[in-house]
């Protein structure tokens, strides 16, 4: 599976470069100015698309399917 058969939206996008780096629910929140519970709704909704069952699997598929170069 790549980039393509997965659908984000932007905010998810957003959601899931920051997870990658490592920033936690709380920090992506204060980042993204939205607020826990909508973070945690885009969490849940990135760990559902991308067919996983936690963070950390999302950050390898991420990587695997092509949504993050090695360089970032």
């Amino acid at each position: 599976m790549n980039e393509s058969s997965i659908n984000l939206t932007g905010r998810e996008k957003d959601v899931l470069k920051l997870m990658i780096a490592g920033y936690s629910n709380p920090q992506i929140s204060e980042k993204l100015l939205i607020s826990l519970s909508t973070v945690k709704a885009h969490v849940s909704a990135i760990i559902d698309k991308f067919g996983v069952t936690n963070r950390t699997e999302v950050t390898r598929e991420a990587f695997k399917r092509g949504f993050i170069d090695n360089d970032e």
